[in-house]
């Protein structure tokens, strides 16, 4: 069976769902009153660090799409 999520995986989505994650570990730690100690922040920004080097690795290993023939080039210019 296989499992259809609800929203495309972009490059987007992916950023966008780095900055949540991010933005949400930060808000908890914060509102629970343990970012004063620094292994959490140490954590924290370990793990952000971390997730900001995989999505680099996904969002550079996409081939990009080129959008001219191969046959014919033409320049812009004109």
């Amino acid at each position: 069976m296989k499992f259809k999520l609800p929203f495309p995986i972009n490059n987007n989505t992916i950023a966008l769902s780095f900055v949540a994650i991010t933005t949400l570990l930060f808000f908890i730690s914060g509102a629970l009153g343990v970012l004063d100690y620094i292994i959490i922040k140490i954590l924290i920004l370990g793990f952000t660090s971390t997730i900001a080097i995989i999505v680099s690795v996904i969002l550079f290993k996409k081939s990009l799409i080129k959008n001219r023939l191969e046959e014919n080039p033409k320049d812009d210019s004109d």
